[in-house]
């Protein structure tokens, strides 16, 4: 990378690695630590967010090493320099913000359509036998019934691509200069149905009631049809909550506070996954 005398500033935003903001004159670039064993999940979605990148989309993609590779390693952690997006986070909140989110999700995803990426992982990542499901009566068999939701659908017959996995509002920003629009925390490479991201940017924004705004702009791209999302859309929201109730519960089982300020945080995420996954087998708000 070789940048000569950076300016560092701790960052620390995310929940599932370190950053700082590098500067070096009026450049800008965030540097992203991840844990040894998340270096081939990091490697994977800086790929992804090159092939991102390359289509004109804004996504954080890394600047390579000196040697031309996109992960240095630092005293044996995994440290990635990422390009500066410029722009403001999207909160969701408004429906030009739902609108925007919903029209480059499924930019993003036309262009990842047919891309390669060499050792991608496959959806699904639950196991329905990890421990940190029993840190709570509740917890397997709600993930287990999502589980068994999503596969009733016959995940073959919807499609897959390469997914972002967690697009929430703040992962999209938007340069008012320009009128572009990036998405960045790109932190894996893995192939599922697209739906499982259209229903991740739901999530966050809602629900499907409050998210009709966003579910019509990304409807517009004609990367998914109607048919597809009206039939998954809410089993697979399901599945995201699922998906959430495992995460915190992880967190909550090994003590893990990375990118909060307590354990009430991830006590309040595994309450909220615990309030949606309370109702019907087949729906979710």
């Amino acid at each position: 990378m070789g940048l000569a005398d950076p300016e560092v500033q701790p960052h620390h935003g995310g929940m599932n690695s370190a950053t700082w903001f590098v500067t070096v004159g009026d450049e800008r670039w965030v540097a992203k630590a991840v844990v040894p064993g998340a270096r081939r999940s990091l490697v994977g979605g800086l790929t992804v967010a090159g092939h991102v990148a390359a289509a004109g989309i804004p996504a954080g993609a890394s600047v390579m090493t000196t040697k031309g590779e996109s992960v240095a390693d630092v005293d044996g952690i995994p440290l990635a320099l990422l390009r500066w997006v410029d722009g403001e986070e999207l909160s969701g909140r408004t429906l030009d913000d739902q609108r925007l989110i919903g029209r480059t999700l499924g930019r993003v995803h036309r262009v990842l359509r047919d891309v390669p990426v060499a050792r991608a992982d496959r959806f699904h990542w639950l196991d329905l036998q990890a421990t940190h499901l029993a840190l709570r009566p509740w917890i397997r068999p709600s993930v287990a019934a999502a589980v068994a939701a999503y596969e009733a659908l016959d995940p073959s017959t919807l499609s897959w691509g390469l997914l972002h996995t967690d697009p929430a509002p703040e992962a999209f920003r938007l340069n008012r200069r320009t009128g572009i629009c990036g998405l960045i925390d790109w932190s894996v490479a893995t192939i599922g149905p697209l739906l499982y991201d259209l229903a991740s940017a739901v999530m966050y924004v809602g629900g499907p009631r409050q998210a009709e705004c966003l579910i019509e702009a990304y409807l517009a791209s004609r990367t998914l049809t109607r048919a597809e999302v009206e039939y998954g859309l809410s089993t697979m929201l399901r599945l995201r909550w699922a998906v959430q109730a495992d995460y915190f519960a992880r967190r909550l089982a090994v003590g893990d506070l990375t990118g909060i300020s307590g354990i009430e945080e991830n006590e309040k995420g595994l309450a909220d996954a615990r309030r949606r996954l309370g109702g019907s087998a087949g729906h979710v708000d």
